[in-house]
């Protein structure tokens, strides 16, 4: 499967350029950015990967030394005296106590990292299991003691081999055995250092926030290139295909149920490139597909076969959501930190107040990208694949509606989301973003005077809602009404 087409992007999809032809403009732009795919994500979410990767190294680790060994052995090389084993017994003893050692502390440290994944879980939420299963330094420290393992135990297997030299006794594959063993000590206090520090909720939440905003870059690039307007104005318009899809085309089923995961829209405008049509998703990545309900619709009708076999190859369901080509999962990652803590149970106002800072930022950061339309166009120009538009509305509101109402009754947490609004507001490059802003603050100076008793509390609100107009009507003063 390919990498994604990148959902912002209104040009031409990356097509092979045929000989002499100019190049393609998207194409070059396309080069210079690296999209993790579907399958390396679902790599990144194992704890067998790296163990893995690391074990075979340790293999080859092994193969080189005993080469080395055995050159020694038949005299064609010297090692260092320092490097010597006083004899093969004493050699043994030491790679059966380094193998012992090691094989006790995976145990300790698989059970580290369990107890870690089920404070997870109970305090930050299911969702969260995710993050640190796929925590590199985790999945580094099992694969170092387990790799340490193999390798003492494939040398231990080569001491006191027979040959015609005496007994055999690999010395430098027990001098590097004791070095992987200090090796081992470095990387278990590191790894002690590293859960201390991961379950401490601030790191969880600057996580996501990153996590977020990587995400935020991929989808929603700052810099894209000029399209061709004479290409994007090839056949018909965006609105003339919609209107025909709903009218005459034929719809695809989805196959499975589950969270549509990744969409591969390359492949997607290709297969309707080559059949002359065009797809219109009903779903983006993050959605819930139903199997047997509508997946696509494509006109005209007869190629909604090969589309529906096409986008069976192009797309990714699962039992749950990733941040693949969905920032609004890490958005949600954040709005559940906030709102377990508001509750009566948790009362932590202040890992509230911290989500939505981290909330704030994220959404200043997507206030100042111009969020594309959802259109795909093929080489010529002409549209090959809609999708549902990225709606910022939606973003905002995913951000502030579920934290707004578990805040009733507390001044605080409506003040902090106030001025986080204010603070977006100063981002914003549109009137409907402002508008989309101005509503949510609305709704929570609503929500405070029908929760909040003291009146000194309200007139803080009521304040900063003010504060909060006058900032969207700065940012343009033609707008009469920024609440819309």
């Amino acid at each position: 499967m390919t990498d994604s087409f990148p959902t912002s992007a209104r040009q031409p999809a990356a097509e092979p350029d045929a000989p002499g032809s100019p190049p393609n403009q998207a194409q070059g732009w396309e080069a210079q950015r690296k999209f993790a795919s579907w399958r390396w994500e679902a790599l990144r979410t194992t704890f067998w990967l790296v163990p893995t990767v690391l074990v075979f190294v340790a293999g080859l680790l092994f193969v080189v030394t005993f080469e080395i060994d055995w050159a020694a052995y038949y005299g064609h090389l010297t090692l260092p005296f320092w490097m010597r084993t006083e004899s093969a017994d004493a050699g043994r003893q030491v790679l059966i106590a380094i193998a012992a050692a090691v094989i006790t502390v995976i145990g300790v440290v698989f059970s580290i990292t369990i107890l870690a994944l089920t404070l997870a879980s109970q305090q930050f939420g299911p969702r969260m299991m995710r993050n640190f299963v796929r925590d590199v330094g985790n999945q580094v420290t099992l694969g170092v003691f387990v790799g340490t393992f193999v390798y003492s135990t494939l040398a231990l297997g080569s001491v006191a081999i027979g040959g015609p030299r005496g007994v055999f006794t690999p010395h430098l594959s027990i001098a590097v055995a004791e070095a992987l063993l200090l090796v081992d000590i470095a990387v278990l206090i590191y790894f002690i250092h590293h859960i201390a520090k991961s379950i401490q909720l601030p790191e969880v939440i600057a996580g996501i926030a990153r996590d977020l905003t990587a995400e935020i870059d991929a989808e929603f690039p700052e810099h894209k290139p000029d399209l061709n307007e004479a290409a994007a104005g090839c056949g018909k318009s965006a609105e003339e295909l919609m209107k025909l899809i709903e009218d005459r085309g034929g719809e695809v089923p989805a196959n499975a149920s589950g969270y549509l995961q990744f969409v591969g829209y390359a492949q997607l405008v290709e297969i309707a490139a080559r059949t002359d049509s065009v797809i219109r998703l009903k779903h983006r990545p993050g959605h819930f597909v139903a199997a047997g309900r509508p997946l696509a619709a494509v006109w005209p009708r007869g190629a909604a076969q090969q589309v529906a076999q096409a986008l069976a190859k192009a797309h990714v369901t699962g039992p749950h959501r990733t941040l693949m080509q969905d920032p609004v999962f890490a958005i949600d990652q954040l709005v559940e930190i906030a709102i377990r803590a508001l509750s009566p149970a948790v009362n932590d106002t202040f890992t509230a107040l911290t989500c939505i800072d981290w909330l704030s930022a994220g959404l200043r950061r997507v206030s100042g990208r111009t969020l594309g339309e959802g259109v795909y166009r093929d080489r010529s120009g002409r549209v090959r694949l809609i999708e549902p538009d990225p709606s910022y509305a939606r973003m905002a509101n995913r951000a502030f509606d579920k934290i707004r109402q578990s805040a009733r009754g507390m001044p605080v947490v409506m003040i902090h989301m106030m001025d986080a609004l204010t603070s977006i507001m100063e981002q914003t490059t549109t009137v409907a973003q402002r508008r989309v802003l101005a509503r949510q603050a609305e709704m929570i100076l609503q929500s405070a005077v029908e929760s909040v008793p003291e009146p000194n509390d309200l007139e803080d609100i009521r304040s900063r809602y003010r504060h909060l107009l006058v900032k969207a009507a700065l940012d343009d003063p033609t707008d009469p009404s920024p609440t819309g």
